[in-house]
């Protein structure tokens, strides 16, 4: 099993996923807390927390959401160029 995640990359294609979701997170996080779209209408009560602290766990799931689909993306485009290139060899 440890050698076919490292054949397919999944380590790098993990980090890769981890850093695209925390950078998405945070840039959505940023325009939210620092109001770069305008104010937000607080029409709501939170219930235990404040908005921003809520918002902040949102971000938290979005990016190891996001960062799982980058990973299996990356990782099905991996195995989708292996199986080409093992396909080309048996050609040969």
């Amino acid at each position: 099993m440890l050698v076919l995640l490292e054949s397919l990359a999944f380590y790098r294609n993990a980090r890769v996923g981890l850093v695209a979701g925390a950078v998405l997170a945070a840039l959505l996080y940023a325009v939210r807390a620092l109001e770069l779209l305008g104010p937000v209408i607080d029409t709501r009560d939170y219930p235990l927390f404040g908005p921003d602290v809520w918002f902040l766990l949102l971000a938290f799931v979005l990016a190891a959401t996001f960062a799982l689909l980058v990973a299996i993306a990356l990782t099905v485009a991996e195995a989708v160029r292996g199986a080409r290139g093992m396909s080309e060899e048996s050609d040969e």
